[in-house]
């Protein structure tokens, strides 16, 4: 039988990407979203065999959602080989707006206890099989903190300390924590953004390195490699560098700003 992947966020940008470049190499789509309508009309415009593919509705924010999901595709489909935990979203926050810590919240608890409660399920099915990969979606955002960034920047760096920390917890059990950091991403998600994005990348080019460091096992990836360069480079600028070269920089649109 073919090998499964199951992908959150497969509606659109990333997600329908990695689903469409792990189709056209074989592979059987475990496909989550909120949007099901919106997969499923892709799936059908794609030509995506029945066979081949199957929706689930589940929203990450909520835990118990997106558990059911992947316990639905474990009794439907089996056991998947790869899981991508990719959901997430991007609002800008001002922590002096009340209405903006909110923002924080929701943000959290989709990329971050969504990310772990996407994986939730398959790590017991996984270490007793003795194999899988379980990737967490990044972002070179989690690199250094950006004014008017803050939750997304926090939910990324967290989502990198995760995986660190869960790749160190299964060790030597046959299943391996991928960390993919995208930079920037043409998608619905960074059309919103109001200042310079060096690199842009189209969604499919992103997939196909994404879907060849998956296969390679490593433990982090950053895709296009121009911006692991500008985050090894990030990392080592002193704190008044790299605020003096962030001061005055568009900031990312807040959900009511």
């Amino acid at each position: 039988m073919a090998p499964l992947v199951f992908i959150t966020g497969a509606s659109s940008g990333i997600g329908q990407a990695l689903a469409w470049r792990y189709y056209q190499a074989g592979w059987r789509l475990a496909l989550v979203a909120r949007r099901t309508a919106d997969t499923a009309d892709w799936a059908n415009a794609q030509g995506l065999a029945p066979a081949r593919y199957a929706i689930y509705s589940a929203d990450v924010a909520q835990t118990d959602s997106i558990v059911d999901a992947g316990r639905a595709c474990i009794a439907a489909q089996g056991v998947p080989d790869v899981v991508i935990a990719n959901a997430g979203i991007s609002i800008g926050m001002d922590t002096a707006v009340r209405e903006d810590i909110d923002v924080m919240a929701q943000t959290f608890a989709t990329n971050n206890i969504g990310l772990a409660a996407t994986f939730h399920p398959f790590i017991a099915p996984m270490t007793q099989r003795g194999s899988g990969a379980l990737v967490g979606i990044a972002s070179v955002a989690g690199i250094r903190g950006l004014p008017g960034h803050g939750a997304y920047c926090a939910s990324k760096a967290a989502v990198i300390s995760y995986c660190e920390s869960l790749r160190g917890e299964l060790r030597g059990s046959g299943v391996k924590v991928v960390t993919i950091g995208p930079g920037y991403i043409d998608t619905p998600l960074t059309r919103q953004n109001r200042y310079a994005m060096p690199f842009l990348m189209q969604p499919q080019d992103f997939a196909d390195k994404a879907f060849a460091a998956i296969s390679a096992g490593v433990s982090y990836r950053v895709i296009p490699w121009q911006m692991g360069v500008v985050a090894k480079l990030l990392r080592l600028l002193p704190n008044g560098v790299f605020d003096k070269a962030l001061a005055g920089r568009p900031r990312k649109n807040r959900r009511n700003g």
